[in-house]
């Protein structure tokens, strides 16, 4: 049986469909694989030993000269769990039997831009993933979510600093959208609760973020430890020091979700998004949010500034643990 997986973004949605390809490739006689993604993403599953072939989409590609390549290979069946208008019309142009996860659209719509309670009792979005497999007799295997390392990028405890050889605690700074990430002030108020050496977190475009808040640390006399390795490292490189910390500290952003895979302890922070049904899956979490205000959720992937302009939901939340 030949299936081809469709995800085309972002890193925590992909880390998301990983029980889907463990389960599929382990649970199936002589099942071969594939995953449709792009060509970004590569690095998150590259390692992935369930994975036979993958293929990818660019955004200069012809969406009708993409499929093509795609239907050379006479899938059995395609799996969608990104379920967009682009993925449609690729299951359209394939012709094959198809199968994709339930969205929930409107009842998120319905969640976030009017707050009325429609998501309290639905499935996490890794479950509701798995539900798409259960007719082909495929169960969730409850290993949780799978990360999968080149050693290559195995970033060793002696590389680091010397102050953080002995342990350390990883603080997931970055996040896609403004809505998501604490204010400076609230990121300072948090590190001084944590009492361990902390490794700051993120790609390039969060190194300035990590520099302002050690020189505001250092003025309020902040005594511990405190590294800024944003940019320094590639995802896996980035994912090999999560996977080494004590615990780890995250906004809702990709770094935080592949934590889970490692099992680690998880605070999490949520500000304009909701945890239901996306928290860190199948790993101990504290959640971190401001549940007192009735404008929240507002988004369901966060957003450029507050549609209240008081960013409440974050520059008032309290960290409670």
């Amino acid at each position: 049986m030949k299936i081809l997986i469709i995800r085309f973004s972002s890193i925590g949605d992909i880390v998301w469909c990983t029980p889907v390809i463990r389960c599929l490739k382990l649970q199936l006689p002589n099942v071969e694989l594939h995953f449709c993604t792009k060509k970004k993403f590569h690095s998150i599953l590259e390692h992935n030993p369930y994975i036979d072939k993958f293929y990818f989409l660019e955004d200069s590609n012809s969406l009708l000269d993409f499929t093509k390549k795609l239907k050379n290979e006479k899938y059995d069946l395609v799996i969608d769990l990104h379920n967009k208008l682009r993925t449609w019309l690729i299951r359209l142009l394939l012709f094959r039997k198809t199968i994709s996860y339930k969205k929930l659209t409107w009842r998120r719509f319905l969640y976030t831009k009017f707050q009325i309670d429609t998501m309290s009792n639905q499935l996490h979005v890794v479950d509701r993933y798995l539900q798409t497999i259960h007719y082909l007799g495929v169960t969730n295997d409850n290993k949780g979510l799978d990360y999968f390392i080149n050693p290559k990028d195995e970033v060793e405890i002696k590389a680091l600093p010397i102050d953080f050889q002995n342990g350390f605690v990883s603080f997931v700074i970055g996040a896609s959208r403004f809505t998501k990430r604490l204010p400076l002030e609230k990121m300072a108020e948090l590190c001084q609760k944590i009492h361990k050496p902390i490794i700051l977190i993120g790609g390039k475009e969060d190194n300035k973020v990590g520099e302002n808040l050690i020189s505001f640390l250092n003025k309020s006399n902040f005594k511990l430890p405190i590294f800024n390795a944003c940019g320094l490292y590639n995802i896996s490189q980035s994912a090999s020091i999560v996977k080494k910390s004590i615990e780890v500290y995250g906004h809702d952003t990709g770094l935080t979700h592949i934590a889970a895979a490692f099992k680690k302890k998880i605070y999490s922070i949520w500000g304009s998004t909701s945890p239901i049904g996306f928290a860190p899956y199948q790993t101990e979490n504290v959640i971190l949010e401001n549940a007192n205000l009735s404008c929240r959720p507002c988004s369901k992937s966060g957003t450029d500034i507050c549609p209240k302009g008081h960013f409440k939901c974050l520059t008032e939340i309290s960290f409670e643990f």
